[in-house]
């Protein structure tokens, strides 16, 4: 059971709900009923008089909100098209996906309710008070769509069952209100809660995904005790399975699925599930080990992962993050299947621990968890590159250069383009962090992810909380950094106008050309190769970092007021003497336009 236990303002309170939910399924129909207890604790200081829970499924029908988006979008999503249209449009009828609840009452009582597409409107018979308790009764008849964005039936792999996305799911409520969005394939958030969930489904299915298996001598699949013989009677078994504090529940399901356990030293347990094909066999074993080495580098660079069990399902359409699990396809390369797996494994930090809503705050978990993934593909892959960070910079670059930018304040479902989605997402998300190291220090970066993990785990920060943290770690002023990065599409723009000759000392003018500003690390090198460094605190800051280069001579300068647009900098040699300056040498400062950052002596 993990501890729930976080450093929060003295205001802060979150929602919960207890699920437990029996569900049958028809894997001949892929139709499936289900009922659905739901406690819910009103922990706000408001009074609710609705709630709105998400039918994810409904998305996936001719004319739903997701398929008008698919067919406007100029940049759909390649896995929803068939030569160019959207292959929801085409769904037959027992193609389709949908979740309907039957009946609904409310501590006995009826409520009224009503579909929105993928939500459900339902006014209380009684208002929720302060710190009361109340529950919810549901029956629900789902029907699993074809595989088309994350959730479905009969992927491409082969996979029967990935279920994601598949029950009636409370709607979260927070300090900014409700937040009922329509399902565009995007992003989610969801409320904190234990889960009991019981599967009823075809016994030659296996089942891997969120929570522990809770009648594994029942159910064998791999489940059982070593050397144990299940023996099963009938033609369906039931799997009962409990997840403490997550915030969603997936499964996969299929009759060929083969299912590897690894025991780590000292962590949880692994599950590795995969189609029986002869194809995959040996990138899937040797994807176990490297599994491990992942788990153990973020366990050490962010915090310790709070769960007793860690599920790799092949499933879904690409890779996404569940609770305590993923789905991935698995039909790649190694180093693909590594890299993806790395990817959504990271996410069980930066998104089911660390839940920020990422509708509103996408950049906070994909790009916190693209930034620690590369660092984690760099060790345990052996990559060695210098600059593991290239290709998130690269495409930001192109983001910028393209004029299709938009601030990573917009809301997920609301980019003009899928590209500007995913590089904001994606690559600018993994910049503010090395970025930030940048600021205030590799060392305090560190220091501040595993701070902020430690701080805000079992919560949904948002970016306030982020930057805090790295303000308390360093000493810093940041707001500045969050503001400019984040909430504009400010860029950073630092050249070197000039050098001047004042006889045995010259004069090094910069400019600031980018609305952002920054601190600069500025490395001269003389004519004999010998090198110093000029550091240039950002006057709004209130602060320095430590000399990143500690075998290389520093001076701390004056600081920059950032509304002055230029920068005189004496240095102490000739001007003949010099043979080159460039501005941060690390390159971790997203300047766009890197040409004017040097100088070549004369």
């Amino acid at each position: 059971m993990p501890s729930v236990t976080a450093q929060k303002g003295p205001c802060y309170w979150q929602q919960h709900v207890d699920y437990q939910m029996d569900v049958t399924m028809d894997v001949e129909t892929f139709q499936y009923d289900g009922t659905q207890k739901l406690v819910y604790t009103n922990n706000s200081p408001d009074t609710l008089n609705r709630v709105f829970y998400h039918l994810y499924f409904n998305a996936f029908q001719p004319g739903s909100e997701m398929d008008m988006r698919l067919q406007t979008i100029k940049d759909g999503d390649g896995r929803m098209l068939e030569d160019g249209k959207s292959r929801i449009a085409t769904l037959a009828t027992e193609e389709q996906g949908y979740l309907h609840v039957q009946a609904l009452t409310q501590d006995g009582q009826k409520v009224s309710f009503s579909e929105e597409g993928t939500i459900l409107v339902v006014d209380l018979a009684t208002p929720i008070a302060p710190g009361a308790k109340t529950k919810f009764d549901m029956e629900f008849k789902g029907q699993v769509p074809l595989q088309i964005r994350r959730s479905g039936r009969n992927s491409k792999e082969g996979v029967a069952l990935s279920m994601s996305q598949w029950y009636p799911k409370m709607v979260e409520y927070d300090f900014e209100g409700w937040h009922p969005n329509p399902y565009i394939a995007r992003e989610f958030h969801g409320v904190w809660g234990d889960f009991d969930v019981k599967i009823t489904i075809d016994k030659d299915y296996t089942i891997g995904g969120t929570g522990y298996l809770q009648n594994p001598q029942e159910i064998g699949h791999g489940y059982e005790a070593e050397g144990r013989k299940v023996k099963t009677k009938g033609k369906t078994l039931t799997w009962h399975f409990k997840a403490p504090m997550v915030h969603d529940f997936m499964w996969g399901a299929d009759p060929e699925y083969v299912h590897d356990v690894v025991e780590m030293e000292n962590g949880p347990t692994l599950h590795f599930f995969y189609k029986d094909k002869p194809e995959l066999l040996e990138n899937w074993k040797n994807l176990q080990p490297k599994t491990v080495d992942a788990m153990n580098f973020f366990n050490k660079n962010i915090g310790e992962y709070p769960y007793e069990q860690y599920s790799v399902v092949q499933g879904g359409d690409g890779g996404m993050e569940y609770a305590m699990s993923t789905l991935i396809t698995g039909e790649r390369s190694f180093g693909s299947l590594v890299g993806v797996m790395v990817h959504e494994l990271a996410h069980s930090w930066f998104q089911h621990v660390l839940a920020t809503n990422e509708s509103k705050h996408s950049w906070m978990d994909e790009g916190f968890t693209s930034f620690i993934s590369s660092l984690c593909m760099n060790e345990i892959m052996e990559q060695n590159k210098d600059f593991p960070f290239e290709g998130s910079y690269k495409g930001y670059y192109a983001l910028v250069n393209s004029g299709k930018e938009q601030p990573q304040t917009a809301h997920a479902d609301r980019y003009d383009l899928n590209f500007a989605y995913g590089i904001a997402a994606y690559s600018k998300g993994a910049i503010f962090l090395s970025q930030l190291g940048y600021v205030i220090g590799q060392d305090k970066l560190l220091q501040t992810i595993r701070k902020y993990y430690e701080d805000y785990k079992f919560t949904h920060p948002v970016p306030n909380d982020i930057k805090r943290t790295a303000e308390k770690v360093s000493g810093m002023q940041l707001d500045w950094y969050l503001t400019d990065w984040t909430q504009t599409t400010n860029t950073i723009d630092y050249g070197i106008k000039e050098v001047v000759s004042n006889g045995d000392t010259s004069t090094l003018v910069m400019e600031r050309i980018g609305l952002m500003p920054m601190p600069l690390d500025i490395l001269v090198v003389d004519t004999d190769g010998n090198q110093q460094t000029y550091y240039v605190p950002l006057r709004m800051m209130r602060g320095e970092k430590e000399n990143p280069y500690p075998n290389i001579q520093r001076t701390v300068a004056e600081d920059w007021a950032w509304a002055s647009p230029t920068y005189e900098l004496i240095l102490d040699m000739p001007k003949g003497n010099i043979a080159g300056i460039s501005i941060d040498p690390s390159m971790l400062m997203a300047d766009v336009n890197r040409e004017n950052n040097t100088y070549s002596g004369e």
